[in-house]
């Protein structure tokens, strides 16, 4: 390359453009190196970018900017950077998120960041020989640090203070230290005949690729199956990636895996705090980290040498990115996995239909585990009929709640609907409580006597008249968890009733609590939402119901059978696990005013994947995923008219690359926080079709002038519509 042709820099920033921006490099330093952290002048910005290649330069070097500094060199290897070039183009977002993507906040920042605070903390001689005096916490350290050193998190949970260890570190008295080794490892439990199958087959795929879905029922013991394929990777010298959903990732599962495994897990989230996520972003780079639990942004770490991921309840929608970039953990995991030549492991008791389908197109290998680790046999499952029923709770479910409770049992009780009364609504001429901002009605909440909208978070005091008549007569209607744990309350004086929901559970321990709580206690009722059907071990409850199914028997998404028919075996899976006074009788119940609707008669079966069976045959009829590729094109603005035009405009675009596109059509909320919503449905005969349609069209779309007046994003294969 001759010196009229010099070499600029590639430099990927977290900006809306489909693009990456061209730099000279240092002066008087060496090209930085693909991957590189580098912080540049971006218009009266300075951000912090990756270096995504080199080319020559295409516009006169004296119009460039140069690059202010390079901060790492080569710090995201070229297969992460694949991983996400793959990711850009198949989810079609801007190429410059993998600075989000890629790097923990703390590295995104040009000014620098905290160094994350200490793993562990010991003893010094002069700690040893200190005379605390009249400092009971200062008393404390010392004293939790004489048999050894400790890990930060240890102390934090015994109520010390960070202050406390920064002034102790200050005095000399105690010193960071590397975390301490986990405890030796503990024996696992013996394995059944279809365990040890699963087991063999996962380990006889280490060192290559292989997908497996490890289709378990609840308390089958696919955890178990983990970890010791797990052990199998660690005595490779691998580390080990479990992505879990946000529901899911609890100390109580840490915990079990630090026991099993008998090393530190180094945990990866975004309530995680920075310092924290920066540690365990650079301890899996290092290989420090052997095994890593984290959410679905933990697809993207670093890793020295990753042998195994395993994706834990698979089928959960938390996997997909809702804003910014969407991408699907859940898939993205397959494709690193493919990319680095290891296995991956999908578990659940519900698989995805994706997931059933890629078994039947021989993309993955399905492991079955059919039987309860306990042995327990299935419960009886039983549909109520709530017609004529005033309340949330039928006379005919109370009686069963009765029996359960006399007989020793526990009892879940499933409603999603936080608050008290979804509708408050006035008797005299109809008038309803609805969300100024959003096309859905305001959630009654009781305690704080106030009307909360669940979608775009505002509020508003409860009126003590109607609005339009000033009747004072206001009707609640339908039953949130709130109003249930009311009912149950004056229903069963003598029994601690439970509510688990966003409103109830707010410290960071109140759920692990309650759920130690549960288990060690007797016969009480928890009733609540999704954070209570996700994947707990609740070994004494005997009866389990979902209240309300109808919503999801005829919504207009559809995937609505899909979701609903995952809750309801997560539900009654955790029901009759141990036996009663009277005998084994778990029990499952299903209460509806539409007991005739065929989707219930094909649930009942108690077999998922006969009715997920029936679901695909549906989505194949009907040309929907995943037997077709789907991408929905969504745009809001405070004004429809804006919104409308540039649809219109992608319309054309899109068909003129051979995409089958509908609409303009009103999203299923057409109103959301004080914006419009439309979307373009888009397909194509063939997967790879569509992501080059898009692809192709991103920029194009882009450069539209109707699209600077709107928010609009693409997209691909949605989990909501």
């Amino acid at each position: 390359m001759s010196q009229t042709e010099p070499l600029v820099v590639q430099v990927a920033l977290d900006v809306p453009l489909p693009q990456t921006f061209d730099y000279l490099p240092p002066d008087d330093e060496a090209l930085p190196p693909v991957g590189s952290r580098v912080v540049v002048p971006f218009g009266r910005r300075t951000l912090v970018g990756i270096v995504l290649g080199h080319e020559a330069a295409s516009t006169t070097p004296s119009q460039l900017k140069t690059i202010e500094r390079v901060l790492d060199r080569a710090l995201v290897d070229e297969d992460l950077l694949a991983l996400h070039q793959w990711a850009s183009r198949y989810y079609a977002y801007p190429i410059g998120a993998c600075v989000s993507l890629l790097l923990p906040p703390a590295l995104r920042r040009p000014e620098g960041f905290r160094a994350p605070r200490p793993q562990a903390y010991q003893l010094t001689d002069s700690g040893r020989a200190a005379d605390v005096g009249r400092a009971p916490a200062r008393a404390k350290v010392l004293s939790s640090l004489k048999e050894g050193a400790l890990s930060t998190e240890s102390l934090t949970e015994q109520g010390i203070k960070t202050s406390t260890l920064k002034t102790l570190t200050d005095l000399g008295w105690i010193a960071p230290c590397p975390r301490p080794a986990g405890e030796p490892p503990t024996k696992g439990p013996v394995l059944n005949s279809e365990q040890s199958h699963a087991l063999s087959e996962i380990s006889s795929a280490l060192g290559r690729y292989q997908a497996f879905l490890l289709n378990g029922v609840t308390g089958s013991g696919k955890t178990e199956v983990y970890l010791q394929a797990a052990q199998a990777v660690l005595a490779r010298g691998q580390q080990v990636l479990m992505l879990v959903p946000e529901i899911g990732l609890s100390p109580q599962l840490i915990r079990r895996v630090e026991s099993r495994l008998g090393v530190a897990a180094v945990v990866y989230h975004s309530d995680v705090a920075e310092g924290e996520r920066l540690r365990a972003w650079q301890m899996a780079k290092d290989g420090e980290a052997t095994v890593v639990i984290g959410t679905r942004s933990a697809v993207f770490l670093p890793f020295a040498s990753l042998g195994l991921v395993v994706v834990d309840e698979e089928h959960d929608g938390s996997f997909k990115q809702m804003d910014g970039p969407r991408y699907h953990a859940r898939d993205l995991a397959v494709v690193r996995a493919k990319h680095l030549n290891i296995p991956i492991v999908l578990g659940s008791a519900t698989p995805s239909l994706e997931s059933i389908n890629n078994v039947n197109q021989d993309r993955y290998q399905t492991l079955v585990l059919s039987e309860q680790a306990s042995q327990a046999p299935p419960p009886r499952w039983r549909v109520i009929d709530q017609r004529g029923e005033v309340d949330g709770l039928s006379s005919a479910l109370l009686e069963r709640i009765d029996h359960h409770l006399t007989h020793g049992g526990q009892v879940l009780l499933y409603r999603n609907r936080r608050g008290f009364a979804p509708v408050l609504m006035c008797q005299a001429c109809g008038w309803q409580a609805d969300c100024t901002r959003c096309s859905a009605h305001m959630t009654l909440h009781q305690t704080q006597q106030n009307l909360q909208c669940h979608h775009c978070g505002s509020q508003r005091p409860k009126p003590n008249r109607c609005p339009s008549c000033e009747d004072p007569n206001l009707i609640a209607l339908g039953a949130g968890t709130q109003r249930l744990e009311e009912a149950l309350s004056q229903q069963f004086p003598d029994h601690p009733i439970y509510r688990v929901d966003r409103d109830a559970m707010t410290g960071r321990d109140d759920f692990e609590t309650l759920l130690d709580r549960v288990k060690q206690g007797g016969p009480c009722i928890l009733v609540g939402t999704q954070m209570l059907a996700k994947g707990h071990h609740l070994p004494k409850v005997s009866l389990a119901a979902v209240l309300d199914v109808d919503a999801s028997l005829f919504s207009g998404d559809f995937r609505a059978p899909e979701h609903l028919g995952q809750i309801v075996y997560q539900v009654a899976g955790r029901a009759g696990r141990v036996a009663m006074d009277d005998g084994p009788a778990g029990e499952f119940i299903l209460q509806t005013r539409h007991p005739e609707h065929g989707l219930l008669s094909s649930l009942c079966t108690g077999r998922y994947l006969d009715f997920a069976t029936e679901l695909l045959a549906e989505r194949q009829a009907a040309g929907l995923p995943p037997m077709q590729s789907l991408a929905l094109v969504r745009a809001e603005a405070h004004q429809t008219p804006p919104v409308l035009a540039f649809l219109e405009e992608a319309q054309a675009r899109l068909r003129h690359r051979g995409l089958t596109v509908l609409g303009p059509i009103p999203s299923m909320m057409p109103k959301r926080s004080g914006y419009w919503r439309h979307q373009l449905w888009v397909q194509a005969a063939t997967r790879p079709e569509l992501i080059q349609g898009l692809s192709e069209g991103l920029s194009e779309l882009q450069a539209l002038p109707s699209a600077k007046r709107v928010r609009w994003h693409i997209d691909v294969d949605p989990v909501s519509l």
